[in-house]
């Protein structure tokens, strides 16, 4: 295996519910609530805020968090570069679920406007 095969593991078998704080705490920390940061993770994933819970409580694995997921349609128009990689170009399908939503975390704690984020002409 090489080194991001591992990676990619090492990220499908992290938990949902010990980054979910860090993304929460991103986003306060610049002056977004914890309402928006719902909000956009309702648009990637379907999910609403009683199975965000559910699942933050079942403490899943992004693995499992994004293979209950109904990815937005509009996910593939997340482009850019987020933790060195660029979104559009990632080839394993679970790594890029979760760099765009990393990237749109990425996106909310910088002030983007919210329909911008959720990709609305």
């Amino acid at each position: 295996m090489n080194n991001t095969e591992v990676h990619n593991e090492r990220i499908a078998k992290m938990t949902f519910a010990s980054v979910y704080p860090l993304y929460l705490a991103k986003v306060e920390k610049k002056g977004r609530t914890k309402e928006e940061l719902h909000q956009v993770i309702t648009w990637l994933t379907g999910f609403d805020n009683e199975k965000l819970k559910d699942l933050i409580e079942k403490k899943v694995t992004f693995e499992t968090f994004f293979q209950v997921a109904s990815l937005n349609p509009n996910a593939y128009l997340i482009t850019g570069v987020i933790c060195g990689y660029r979104v559009e170009e990632i080839e394993n399908s679970l790594m890029q679920q979760v760099r765009y939503l990393d990237k749109l975390v990425d996106e909310l704690a910088k002030g983007r406007k919210m329909e911008k984020i959720l990709r609305n002409s």
